[in-house]
């Protein structure tokens, strides 16, 4: 390089970049002119979603009871109300659906930091089916709907893999599904859930809380921490507030926070169609409430009559530590946890007390702890959580 001619050298290679760039562009515009515009030049790969949808039949099909009929290649499933074997016959008399609908919420943010997403599968299926089972139904099929930001088959199978276990343990059917793939609505790596719950019950045993009468007891079934509820606030007080990592280890506990926040709603379909199975002739349970965003007072309400009061015991159950640590952490006042947070009890069942220690054997035997947590009386229509402190 001759001194002096350093600038002409340097514009002259700046000209060269910009006209290659320049070039290029043409050339990508003359092919488009030429080719047309493809599905994948917008964010959408038909191959990598077609591998993505090879992953999944299997994972319906371990769901699969006899009332299903496969029909693979459509976009809708096909359920069978009873079954036609003598064996397994319901003989519905006057039968009810029952259709619920949820989400994960933004849980969904921390399996998406955590790169962790089978166990969200779990979470959509509990919120929608533990609903189900408060009218005293049956889940029969559940159907699942995932919108992602772009093609991902390993992501994807993780949480129809989740998913498909959950319908396991609700004894329902992944029926069918649909995956959209939408790269202008979520930015890379987001996606949503949205999950659909069909059920039916008789007529006669649907549970409404109308039954709810003076002296019942109110029995708290255990839930396994947060659940999927609240977790705006968990994520602001964790991480801006607390300043944590997910694989911190949470205070107490020889867990990390992301494994302990992860933890998913437990599924109480079968434990409690047990009990209304036995007592299906006897009017015994008088009301269910699925206890999420809202706390204990805000969903047992909504399911109480006219007339009737219920009192909670706030220091009748033992809290998991996840709900001492959010709220030391975030310095949040007891009566916000207790309206936000399901505070350990995932379920509530109203029952009538001369059944209640037998209820609450059936429970146990189903490995769900549980305790008597309250007491129901006439007066006026409300419910109302005494000693709140953690």
């Amino acid at each position: 390089m001759v001194a002096g001619f350093k600038p002409i050298e340097e514009t002259i290679g700046q000209l060269f970049i910009r006209k290659t760039t320049q070039l290029a562009e043409l050339a990508r515009l003359i092919r488009e002119l030429m080719t047309g515009v493809s599905y994948k030049d917008s964010g959408v790969d038909l191959e990598v979603y077609n591998e993505a949808m090879k992953r999944l039949p299997r994972l319906m099909h371990r769901t699969f009871s006899p009332r299903v009929r496969q029909l693979d290649g459509g976009f809708a499933g096909l359920f069978q109300l009873d079954f036609e074997s003598k064996l397994f016959r319901r003989n519905y008399q006057d039968p009810m659906l029952v259709a619920c609908t949820d989400g994960v919420g933004t849980k969904l943010k921390l399996a998406q930091m955590l790169n962790s997403h089978r166990t969200v599968g779990i979470d959509l299926v509990a919120m929608c089916v533990n609903d189900a089972i408060c009218c005293g139904a049956e889940p029969l099929f559940f159907l699942d709907y995932v919108a992602m930001s772009h093609d991902d088959p390993v992501a994807l199978e993780q949480i129809v893999s989740g998913i498909s276990d959950g319908c396991l343990a609700a004894d329902c059917a992944l029926l069918g599904g649909e995956t959209a793939i939408m790269p202008d609505l979520y930015q890379p790596g987001d996606y949503d859930l949205a999950g659909f719950c069909v059920g039916v019950v008789e007529r006669n045993h649907v549970i409404d809380g109308h039954a709810i009468t003076d002296g019942d007891v109110v029995i708290g079934v255990a839930s396994s921490g947060v659940h999927s509820n609240g977790f705006s606030l968990v994520r602001k007080i964790a991480f801006d507030v607390g300043k944590k990592k997910p694989e911190d280890l949470m205070d107490g506990t020889d867990l990390s926070i992301g494994e302990v926040l992860m933890e998913p709603t437990l599924i109480y379909t079968k434990a409690i169609r047990d009990v209304l199975s036995h007592y299906k002739v006897k009017n015994v349970v008088h009301g269910i409430a699925h206890i999420t965003g809202g706390g204990l007072e805000e969903n047992i309400e909504r399911i109480t009559p006219e007339g009737i009061e219920i009192d909670i015991d706030g220091q009748a159950w033992e809290r998991p530590p996840v709900f001492e640590w959010l709220q030391k952490l975030g310095k949040v006042e007891t009566e916000e946890m207790f309206r936000v947070f399901n505070m350990g009890i995932g379920l509530a069942m109203i029952v009538s007390p001369y059944y209640a220690d037998s209820i609450q054997r059936s429970l146990s035997k189903h490995g769900h702890e549980n305790w008597v947590i309250g007491t129901v009386k006439a007066g006026e229509k409300r419910v109302t959580v005494h000693d709140k402190m953690l």
